[in-house]
């Protein structure tokens, strides 16, 4: 049964965060609790290019990457009510972050470096972590990353317990 309404609910909800943080599979569980639909970013990125998020990267590098997303992002916060899952590094970009929290709820799905790594290993499709130290990257990235992910103003800590936990937390958080 889909949970009521809430004010951040009738706008886009956009969930940030660093790589293996959740934000696909907890915006699917969120999506569904809210009765909204779900788009996840970099699978709209897959299906405009044609090919994978990681062949885009090798093929045209990370700028190339980032502007495709940029585009696609404009194009997902179009004010329909929706969760949308992004990539890690989309917030990064200023006029994608300018969008985003201008025109939708952004959340900031947070984790543990040791919760993450454990999540990552278990894909070998992020580009940014091809032939390198998974919690060396994310530790770098979380460096770099973190300061401007808190500029969300919902912040949610992603634990190595079931999404369900944190899909809740989103939604006490959304419902205050």
């Amino acid at each position: 049964m889909p949970a009521p309404a809430t004010h951040a609910a009738c706008r886009p909800i956009v969930l940030i965060g660093l790589m293996g943080v959740g934000k696909t599979t907890v915006g699917r569980r969120l999506a569904q609790r809210l009765g909204l639909p779900f788009v996840d970013a970099d699978e709209e990125i897959e299906a405009a290019a044609g090919m994978t998020v990681s062949e885009i990267f090798e093929r045209f590098g990370e700028p190339y990457f980032r502007d495709g997303e940029r585009r696609v992002i404009t194009r997902l916060i179009d004010g329909s009510p929706k969760v949308i899952a992004t990539g890690g590094g989309a917030f990064m970009n200023e006029q994608t972050r300018a969008l985003i929290l201008d025109r939708a709820t952004a959340v900031w799905l947070e984790a543990d470096i040791d919760v993450l790594v454990e999540r990552v290993r278990r894909r070998a499709t992020r580009p940014l972590l091809k032939d390198r130290d998974p919690r060396q990257v994310l530790r770098d990235l979380a460096k770099v990353r973190n300061p401007v992910y808190a500029l969300a103003p919902i912040h949610v800590r992603s634990q190595p317990s079931p999404h369900d936990a944190t899909v809740k937390a989103i939604l006490k958080a959304l419902s205050a």
